[in-house]
C-alpha cells in the first residue's frame, strides 16, 4: 500500500493562518449533510409514496434523482473548483443545496420533489469535490494525514448515518409532517455553515492561476453521457425488470467511456487541459485505490441497502428501529477511520487487505445469525460493529494512502476522479447486490427474506474477498 508519508507543498502550512479545526469542521460537517441525503430517503420511502400518492416509477426518481445529477456532475464540479475557486465554489454549492432541500421539504406533489431532488444533487456535486481540494491545499504533513483520515470517516459513516438519521426523523413525525424533515433538517445546518464558511474558509488566491485551464466541453459531455448511460439504469433497472434499454444504455456506457479516455489523452498530448489530467492516473498507489474503494464502497452500500429491505421487508420493523439497528456498524466505522493512524506502523500495509477479510467474515457472521428468519438476538450487533471496522479498515487507508501526496495543482483533478469512484461504487453496489436480494426474495415473508439475505452475504463475502487479493504484493521475478 501507499505509504503515508507526506512531502511539504510549501514551507510554511498555509492551515495555521486560517483556524484549521474550524476549517476542517465547516467542510467536513457539509459533506456528511450531503452524504446523508443519499441515503436518508430510502427509510422515508414508504412515506413519501403514500403521502404524496407517487408511483413506483416517481418513487425510484426521487430516491435516485439526487443521486444521478450527483454522480454525472461530480467532476465537472471538481474542474469548476479550479477554475472559479474552491471556496467560491464550495459555499455556492452549499447554497444550492440548502435553498433544494427546503424546496424538497415544502413540495406539493412528487414531480416537484423529483426536480428538487435533482438540483440538491447537482449542488452536492459543486461542493463536495472541493472538500477534498480544501484539504489539500490547506493541509500539509502530518496534519493532512490526519484532514484526510477524518474526512474518509466521515465519507462511509454518512452512509450508515442516513439509515440512523432517517428512521429517527421519519418515526417522529414532527409536528405532523411526516417525511418532510429529512430534507427540512438540512436548512438550519446550511445557513448555519455558510455563515461559517463564509469566515473561515481561505480566500481563493490560488484561482487566478489555474483560470487558464479551460472547461473540457467535450470531454465533460463524453462523460457525463457515459456516468448517465451507467447510472440511469443501475438505479432503475432492478424495478423494471432489466429491458432490453438498460442493457443498451450499459454497454453504450462503456463505448463513450473509451471514447472519452482516448479523446482526453489526445488533448493532453496536444497541451490541452483535458478534464481528469492523465499524470494523476500515475500517481503511485491511485490505481490500486480506485479498486479499493470501488469495492469497499460497492460492499457497504449493498450490504446497507439490503439489509435494510430485511430489516422493513423481511422482519417487520418499524423505520425507526430498523435505522437505529446501524448505529453499531456506524460508530465502529467512524472510531476506527479516524484511529487506525495510531496503531503500530509496521501494520499499516496490511490494513486494507485485513479489512476486506475481517469484513468477509462479519457479513458471513451477520447472515448466518438471520440465516433462521429470527433477529439474531444479542450476537447480531457485534457482527455489525465487525462490518462497520472491516469496512472502514478497507477504505478509509486506502484514501488516505492514495491523497497523502498528491500535489496541491492536481486536488482537483484527484478529488473528483476519486469522490466520483466512491459514488459509482455504491451504485454498483446497491444495483447489483439488490438484484440478487430482491430476485431471491418476493415480498412472502421472514425466512424468504432470510434465505435471500445468506445469498446476499454470501456474494457480500466474495466480493470482500477479492478486495483482499486485490491488495496482496506481487512477487517480483
Amino acid at each position: 500500500m501507499t505509504s503515508t508519508t507526506t512531502r511539504p507543498a510549501t514551507s510554511k502550512d498555509p492551515a495555521t493562518d486560517t483556524r484549521p479545526g474550524l476549517l476542517l469542521g465547516v467542510v467536513l460537517a457539509a459533506q456528511f449533510m450531503a452524504l446523508l441525503d443519499v441515503f436518508i430517503v430510502n427509510v422515508a420511502a414508504p412515506t413519501i409514496r403514500s403521502e404524496l400518492s407517487a408511483s413506483g416509477g416517481a418513487l425510484q426518481l426521487v430516491i435516485a434523482g439526487y443521486t444521478i445529477t450527483y454522480a454525472v456532475l461530480l467532476i465537472t464540479g471538481a474542474r469548476l473548483g479550479d477554475l472559479i475557486g474552491h471556496r467560491r465554489a464550495y459555499l455556492g454549492g452549499l447554497a444550492v443545496f440548502t435553498a433544494a432541500s427546503l424546496a424538497c421539504g415544502l413540495a406539493a406533489d412528487a414531480g416537484q420533489l423529483i426536480a428538487f431532488r435533482l438540483v440538491q444533487g447537482a449542488g452536492s456535486a459543486l461542493m463536495i469535490p472541493q472538500v477534498l481540494s480544501l484539504i489539500q491545499r490547506n493541509f500539509t504533513g502530518e496534519r493532512r494525514v490526519r484532514a484526510l483520515s477524518a474526512y474518509s470517516a466521515v465519507l462511509a459513516t454518512g452512509a450508515a448515518a442516513g439509515q440512523v438519521v432517517g428512521g429517527v426523523l421519519v418515526s417522529a413525525d414532527l409536528f405532523g409532517t411526516g417525511w418532510r424533515p429529512v430534507f427540512l433538517v438540512n436548512v438550519p445546518i446550511g445557513i448555519a455553515l455558510l455563515a461559517l464558511g463564509a469566515r473561515v474558509l481561505p480566500r481563493d488566491a490560488h484561482a487566478g492561476s489555474t483560470r487558464a485551464r479551460a472547461l473540457d466541453l467535450p470531454g465533460l459531455l463524453l462523460l457525463a453521457a457515459a456516468v448517465s448511460l451507467l447510472t440511469v439504469p443501475l438505479v432503475l433497472g432492478q424495478e423494471q425488470d432489466w429491458p432490453l434499454w438498460t442493457r443498451l444504455s450499459l454497454g453504450g456506457s462503456l463505448v463513450l467511456a473509451a471514447v472519452f479516455g482516448v479523446y482526453e489523452s489526445r488533448l493532453a498530448r496536444r497541451g490541452g487541459a483535458p478534464l481528469i489530467a492523465p499524470r494523476v492516473l500515475r500517481i503511485p498507489g491511485i490505481g490500486r485505490a480506485v479498486l479499493w474503494i470501488t469495492v469497499a464502497m460497492g460492499v457497504n452500500a449493498g450490504f446497507l441497502f439490503t439489509f435494510t429491505l430485511h430489516l422493513q421487508g423481511g422482519l417487520g420493523h418499524s423505520a425507526l428501529r430498523a435505522g437505529l439497528t446501524f448505529a453499531p456498524a456506524a460508530a465502529v466505522f467512524g472510531t476506527v477511520g479516524l484511529t487506525w493512524r495510531r496503531w503500530p506502523t509496521r501494520f499499516h500495509r496490511a490494513l486494507v487487505p485485513a479489512g476486506f477479510v475481517l469484513a468477509a467474515a462479519a457479513l458471513l457472521a451477520v447472515g448466518g445469525l438471520l440465516r433462521d428468519g429470527g433477529t439474531g438476538d444479542w450476537g447480531l450487533y457485534p457482527a455489525l460493529g465487525a462490518v462497520g471496522a472491516g469496512i472502514s479498515l478497507a477504505f478509509s487507508p486506502a484514501l488516505t494512502g492514495a491523497l497523502a501526496t498528491v500535489r496541491p495543482e492536481d486536488a482537483a483533478d484527484a478529488s473528483g476522479l476519486l469522490a466520483t469512484v466512491t459514488q459509482l461504487g455504491q451504485l454498483v453496489g446497491v444495483a447489483t447486490f439488490g438484484t440478487l436480494f430482491l430476485s431471491r426474495y418476493a415480498g412472502s415473508g421472514a425466512q424468504q427474506s432470510a434465505d435471500a439475505l445468506w445469498a446476499t452475504a454470501l456474494a457480500l463475502a466474495a466480493a470482500s474477498a477479492v478486495g483482499a487479493v486485490a491488495g496482496l504484493p506481487r512477487r517480483s521475478r
